[in-house]
């Protein structure tokens, strides 16, 4: 068995969260109009469901993420920091994501100063409340329907 060239003993294989990102408007759109908003202490995040890229094909399984900073926020390089912190902490838990669904993560103004580590934790804890959520959501939708 082979080691990755960047593998350190007594570290973490490095993660990344290439293709797990939400790129296109239209999916953002997609997720927003299929969940709820949830509110933590930070920051707002949104769940849903992924949708077929088209009619008859698969759904895709692998977890993708969103991280939105409006204007509101700040400058542009504040905005950039607060999504490169939040980034970095997702690519610490890559494998905390629910599957089959997209979550798309609405910071506020206090991430900027908030020390890392926490918004470290509140991440996981968002991640975890989400994981809990899409098994709900998929134990709801593979329910039959009761006959009338």
């Amino acid at each position: 068995m082979t080691t990755p060239p960047n593998f350190v003993e007594g570290q973490i294989p490095r993660q990344s969260l290439t293709g797990a990102r939400l790129c296109k408007h239209a999916d953002y759109q997609r997720a927003y109009a299929a969940s709820r908003k949830r509110q933590s202490a930070s920051m707002s995040w949104f769940l849903a469901p992924q949708q077929p890229a088209y009619d008859g094909a698969e759904l895709p399984t692998s977890p993708r993420v969103g991280l939105t900073a409006g204007k509101v926020m700040g400058k542009a390089h504040e905005r950039n920091r607060i999504k490169r912190r939040m980034r970095e902490a997702l690519r610490r838990h890559v494998e905390l994501l629910p599957r089959g669904c997209d979550l798309i993560l609405h910071p506020r103004r206090t991430v900027l100063t908030l020390d890392f580590l926490k918004l470290e934790a509140e991440i996981v804890r968002i991640l975890q409340q989400a994981k809990v959520e899409a098994a709900r959501m998929e134990q709801s939708s593979a329910r039959p329907l009761p006959a009338a």
